[in-house]
């Protein structure tokens, strides 16, 4: 039996535009196993974002499948789909848009009780907001006060707070740190770490900073404008990159180490294909420095080069591939 909780078959997602489909999520296939964090990286308009809102069925999915606790949830009503949301929450990259400026800090967290039954009258849920303040280290004293009145580490202790309230299994972080002090960062991702050793949650941590995600994550997917082009456990990957744009990608992290300063980086030369009705084969191809006739004739699949380390590169085809 799978210890998978979260599985995506063949993924897409797509969006209507006046030139044609964009393809934002393309033929996505992951999986996390409880309790373990699948860190996805890529730059800015990969889909990272729009994969993790589309596993959460915020988006609805062009085709394919997504499977939670091993049932396919890629048709469920809205009905079914309220009733497992309870088990299905998000931390959303801005925390101060991300939060009413109506509400006060007891109130944002206390609202999706509120609207969910099954937890007890408000005096009941008003008690375990104050026991999820503690949780996500949120003073007591600032339970009356409004988002504009927080610094930006308190207002994501809040969506954090928020997100635990209906006891969930899985968590879509969606760059939950990026707009914070580093400072900062350190203390939402250690408090995320804590959060999931003592609840056992499942995370699909999204990211563009790999030094964060090497933090946080068990296994590592790289996607590149829609696509996963290698995926791995995080030692496997920050050891022996292979595709071309994660090769990139870890030559662009910054070493405090003066040795490091005659190093040689992977710059990566032109411009992005547009991801409307995108030509077939890689769609790194155009930017590629090992760029052959094969790559930009057919569509590249996931192969299988090691233990669990999956790369869509013609270099590296081997007998397996999904």
């Amino acid at each position: 039996m799978s210890n998978n909780l979260l599985e995506t078959r063949g993924l897409k997602k797509y969006f209507k535009t006046a030139r044609g489909p964009l393809h934002a999520v393309d033929d996505v296939s992951i999986a996390i196993q409880k309790g373990k964090t699948l860190g996805v990286v890529g730059e800015s308009g990969c889909g990272k974002s729009t994969l993790g809102r589309t596993v959460l069925r915020l988006l609805e999915p062009t085709d394919g499948e997504i499977w939670y606790g091993g049932e396919n949830i890629s048709h469920y009503s809205k009905a079914q789909m309220k009733h497992l949301r309870a088990k299905m929450q998000m931390i959303f990259q801005d925390p101060f848009s991300s939060l009413n400026p109506r509400m006060a800090v007891m109130e944002i967290i206390a609202e999706p009780m509120l609207v969910t039954p099954g937890f007890g009258s408000k005096a009941e849920i008003y008690a375990r907001v104050q026991n999820l303040m503690d949780t996500a280290g949120l003073a007591q004293r600032l339970a009356y006060s409004y988002p504009h009145e927080l610094d930006g580490g308190r207002r994501q202790r809040i969506g954090v707070a928020r997100a635990l309230s209906l006891s969930p299994e899985f968590i879509v972080c969606d760059e939950p740190v990026s707009a914070l002090d580093v400072s900062v960062q350190a203390q939402i991702l250690n408090l995320l770490m804590d959060l999931q050793q003592e609840l056992g949650l499942t995370y699909m941590f999204v990211t563009h900073d790999l030094s964060v995600v090497k933090h946080i994550s068990d296994e590592i997917a790289v996607m590149y404008l829609g696509n996963c082009v290698e995926r791995a456990p995080f030692e496997t990957l920050f050891a022996r990159p292979t595709h071309p744009y994660t090769q990139a990608l870890l030559s662009a992290i910054l070493k405090p180490n003066l040795s490091s300063r005659g190093m040689t980086k992977d710059i990566i030369q032109g411009e992005v294909t547009s991801p409307i009705n995108p030509p077939p084969g890689c769609r790194f191809a155009p930017r590629c420095p090992h760029t052959t006739d094969r790559c930009t004739s057919t569509d590249i699949p996931l192969s299988l080069i090691g233990d669990d380390h999956w790369v869509a590169c013609v270099r590296t085809q081997g007998v397996d591939s999904k």
